[in-house]
């Protein structure tokens, strides 16, 4: 007997959002309801808007929609947009648009959420409104997460990594982030950057932002820390989807964390 998620109640029950008013946030790519799926959900940082390329949480984004990986679709949106992003997965786990989410159609799809400053706080907390909803997340990756309440991993994680920065006096990432359960998440790693000295161009910000969250800036520009995510996301999708990935999908960024 088939398992089903009231997703008409949960769409009911939340607020409107940008997308619904017409902003055109949306998955790439359609993969056939008889593929696996595969979810990247991007959250951005600060105030960026979703479709900003200039920063890492895009730059990344297009980056894997260039690739054309079979089975994946792509999305990024605000750090500040949660209920809307829960209306997208919502949406695109409901493969044959029957207004309800079964059994067959969660174990279909894998689900990755990385996000930046903000945007890695914002993934914790996403993490944790899908673990309400009974959605399990393949991997979450934080990159210099900022906010309150993102170092435990909720229980519904597979697996999750933290990178991160100390160089910077007001802003700066976690040290660690733990597992709410070690027999469900695996935790990869905490992965330390270290910006004293580097040459990371960051002329073009404002002079506040240089001197508040310079490290954290040079730290979005980093092609190190974005190859680094690029890693933790191909690997688990290598070790746990049944799409096969091209040869094209190593490439990697040049330079980094000078």
């Amino acid at each position: 007997m088939k398992q089903y998620v009231p997703l008409a109640f949960i769409l009911v029950a939340l607020p409107l959002s940008g997308a619904v008013r017409g902003e055109k946030v949306h998955w790439s790519g359609a993969p056939t309801a008889e593929q696996q799926q595969v979810l990247v959900l991007g959250f951005m940082g600060g105030r960026d808007h979703h479709d900003d390329e200039r920063v890492g949480v895009g730059r990344f984004a297009a980056k894997l929609r260039k690739m054309e990986l079979p089975c994946v679709r792509v999305a990024t949106i605000e750090n500040t947009k949660r209920a809307q992003a829960l209306q997208m997965v919502l949406r695109a786990l409901d493969r044959n648009g029957d207004g309800q989410v079964d059994s067959h159609e969660l174990e279909s799809t894998r689900l990755i959420l990385y996000g930046q400053s903000f945007g890695g706080a914002a993934v914790v907390k996403f993490a944790r409104q899908l673990k309400a909803a009974g959605i399990a997340v393949m991997l979450t990756v934080q990159v210099d997460a900022v906010g309150m309440n993102d170092q435990l991993i909720p229980s519904n994680v597979a697996a999750a990594a933290n990178l991160f920065q100390r160089n910077g006096v007001f802003i700066h990432g976690p040290r660690h982030i733990w597992a709410e359960d070690p027999q469900t998440t695996e935790i990869l790693g905490n992965f330390q950057f270290d910006y004293r000295d580097s040459r990371i161009d960051i002329s073009d910000l404002a002079w506040h932002k240089k001197i508040i969250r310079e490290s954290h800036s040079r730290m979005d520009r980093d092609p190190a820390v974005w190859n680094k995510v690029q890693e933790l996301v191909l690997g688990t999708m290598t070790r746990n989807c049944r799409c096969t990935l091209p040869q094209t999908s190593n490439q990697q960024e040049p330079g980094g964390s000078n």
